[in-house]
């Protein structure tokens, strides 16, 4: 099969979904399929575009098999509600043209658009349908839901106009995956016929992730005895993570438990002020994003993981952190309520608390600290489910099945033909 991806975000990225993007495409080559990609230059999770990657605007390159297309986007230093409007909209104009010079010239049989982000993904189904080919819309979250919920934007009558614009998008594709029961449950409550919905979970390599000794080099370089109890956060420090909480917490158990640390690990928009918060507690280590050979060592490192998550935030995203957690072998305390898709996930394989309860996750942290035996039992538990729903190589082949159960043979000549002209009007790779 021949498939398109336009998403805004690919390697070099290293976390959310970026990550699953790039792995994806990846292993689609690596199963016999042709692939190309439609993205922004990196900028993620530090909202920076690296030095160099101005340059290569819309020429092609080949990155592992897979050949990828940057358009350029507005990347704002402090992504408020309003800047992140004109963050997605700036890739889906930019997007635009290599996106109708892909579909007419190279003839796909899948359209993929991953969301975030919708302003982008409205114009491929458009395309895909002029030139009668298939169209596939994967959410990863859902953006308009999150950033009302979580105060991002606050207008109530663009909310309407939002969610409109966003269950026309959606219906507008042949096909619409999500991550989680619960997510694809919300796709219906939008308007989505359940035929055209699909679950497709994001993964882990379970042979890259597993669990190890806890005697790491990071607790050497971080002064960490090797008798005490640690906790970890790998990820992206942004609003939505509640991460003011893990510090509270922390703050709480300073004096009684000095024997316990915790490790921060990962950037983002809110990472400055998470160091400012943990200012002169010597038992809260911020790292920034380690590299991926480093990766399972750093998983390893923790006694137990944490999830914090706003209330706010359930089954708006299912934190994508999740499958490392569960393959690393070790326990995890997550803040969901009860019937989230994140509760469901953990229990048994870890401890649920409510979301924003302070106390609750301090209580928490000193379960688990005092309980090795229950430790091994939710971390085993937790690795098993890993290797069970997580694994890579597995839903990867359910996309192949999929993707190969909604392609149709194209005509010979486009139906509609595009009425933008798409000659010199990017240069040729």
């Amino acid at each position: 099969m021949r498939i398109l991806l336009v998403g805004i975000n690919y390697a070099p990225d290293l976390i959310g979904v970026a990550k699953y993007n790039t792995e994806l495409c990846e292993s689609l080559v690596d199963e016999g399929h042709e692939v190309r990609v439609i993205t922004a230059p990196p900028y993620y999770p530090a909202w920076k575009i690296p030095h160099g990657f101005d340059a290569s605007y819309f020429r092609a390159r080949d990155i592992n098999g897979v050949r990828v297309t940057r358009a350029p986007i507005y990347v704002p230093a402090q992504p408020s509600g309003g800047k992140r409007l004109v963050h997605h909209a700036s890739f889906a104009l930019s997007s635009m043209l290599p996106v109708v010079k892909e579909a007419v010239s190279w003839r796909p049989d899948i359209m993929l658009s991953a969301a975030p982000s919708l302003m982008s993904a409205a114009f491929v189904s458009f395309v895909a349908r002029r030139i009668g080919t298939k169209s596939w819309l994967h959410v990863q979250d859902f953006e308009v839901d999150a950033a009302f919920d979580l105060g991002l934007l606050q207008n109530e009558k663009l909310r309407t106009v939002m969610l409109k614009t966003e269950a026309a998008i959606l219906r507008s594709f042949d096909r619409v995956s999500s991550i989680s029961p619960q997510m694809v449950d919300r796709l219906r409550g939008k308007g989505l016929d359940a035929e055209r919905i699909t679950e497709v979970r994001n993964w882990i390599d379970t042979s890259a992730i597993y669990p190890a000794s806890r005697q790491t080099t990071y607790r050497q370089e971080l002064g960490i005895p090797d008798t005490a109890i640690v906790g970890l956060y790998s990820g992206t420090m942004s609003n939505k993570q509640g991460l003011d909480l893990a510090i509270d917490a922390a703050a709480a158990l300073e004096e009684r438990r000095p024997d316990i640390h915790f490790i921060l690990a990962g950037e983002g928009p809110h990472k400055s002020k998470l160091v400012e918060m943990a200012a002169g507690r010597s038992r809260i280590h911020f790292l920034g994003l380690q590299p991926i050979e480093s990766f399972n060592e750093l998983m390893a490192t923790a006694d137990f993981h944490l999830i914090p998550q706003k209330a706010e935030a359930a089954d708006l995203v299912l934190p994508s952190k999740l499958g490392a957690v569960l393959a690393s072998g070790r326990p995890v305390i997550a803040m969901a309520s009860q019937g989230t898709g994140l509760a469901a996930e953990v229990e048994g394989a870890g401890l649920v608390i409510p979301p924003g309860d302070t106390p609750a996750l301090a209580a928490a942290i000193e379960s688990l600290s005092e309980d090795p035996a229950l430790c091994e039992k939710l971390g085993a538990e937790g690795r098993r489910r890993s290797v069970e729903r997580w694994d890579r190589r597995t839903i990867v082949r359910r996309w192949v099945e999929d993707m190969a159960a909604l392609k149709v043979p194209k005509p010979a000549l486009s139906p509609t033909p595009v009425s933008i002209p798409v000659k010199d009007a990017v240069p040729q790779p």
